[in-house]
C-alpha cells in the first residue's frame, strides 16, 4: 500500500477487495459507455465480474484501487498475456481505469507507476498495454513511462460503425 497526497483529501493505492467490486464495475461500465476506451461494448453486472476479480487474487496478477476519502477513484491490474503459453510467462498486460470525476488529476499515472513497480517485484520482464487508437489519455500516460508502440492491428475494433486500430504498447522492465 502506498499513501499519496491528493489536495486535502486522503488518498492511497491498495490491493482491491471484494467490497470494491461494485465501484470498479461502475468505473468500467462508464468506460464502455464512453466508447473507444475498451473493446467491451456491453456493460457488466457485478456478478459477471466476480470471476474476473477472483482471477486477480493471486500474487502474479494483482489488482489495485486508488482510493480517495474511502471512494474508489480508479483501479489497475496486471494480467497474464496468452496464459498457458510458457514462452510468454514473463509478460504481463497492464490495464487501468479512472472514474470520470477524477480524471486529469494524475491518478492514471500513479496507478501505472505503482503497477510497474509491482511488475518488477513479481519478476516480469515485459509489460504490454492494448489500447484503442484515439485513446489519447492512455497514449500520453504510457509514453510518460517509456512504453513504445510494438504493434498495430488495423481497423479491427468497431464502435458505432466506425473501425479503429488496436494498438499494442510495450515496455521492457527487467
Amino acid at each position: 500500500m502506498i499513501e499519496v497526497t491528493f489536495t486535502k483529501q486522503k488518498a492511497l493505492i491498495r490491493e482491491a477487495s471484494l467490497v470494491d467490486l461494485p465501484e470498479m464495475v461502475d468505473i468500467y461500465n462508464k468506460a464502455i459507455l464512453t466508447g473507444g476506451i475498451t473493446c467491451d461494448l456491453d456493460p457488466f453486472i457485478i456478478e459477471e465480474r466476480k470471476s474476473w476479480f477472483d482471477s486477480h487474487q493471486i500474487e502474479k496478477y494483482p489488482l489495485f484501487v486508488y482510493e480517495v476519502d474511502g471512494k474508489v477513484a480508479g483501479y489497475s491490474h496486471l494480467s497474464g498475456y496468452r496464459v498457458g503459453r510458457r514462452a510468454v510467462d514473463q509478460v504481463a498486460e497492464i490495464s487501468y481505469y479512472v472514474n470520470g470525476d477524477y480524471r486529469n488529476r494524475g491518478i492514471g499515472s500513479k496507478l501505472v507507476d505503482y503497477a510497474l513497480q509491482q511488475a518488477k517485484e513479481i519478476g516480469y520482464q515485459n509489460v504490454i498495454a492494448m489500447i484503442v487508437e484515439g485513446n489519447g489519455a492512455s497514449e500520453y500516460i504510457l509514453g510518460k513511462f517509456g512504453f513504445k508502440q510494438w504493434g498495430r492491428m488495423p481497423k479491427i475494433a468497431e464502435f458505432n460503425g466506425v473501425l479503429h486500430d488496436h494498438l499494442y504498447y510495450g515496455l521492457r522492465i527487467n
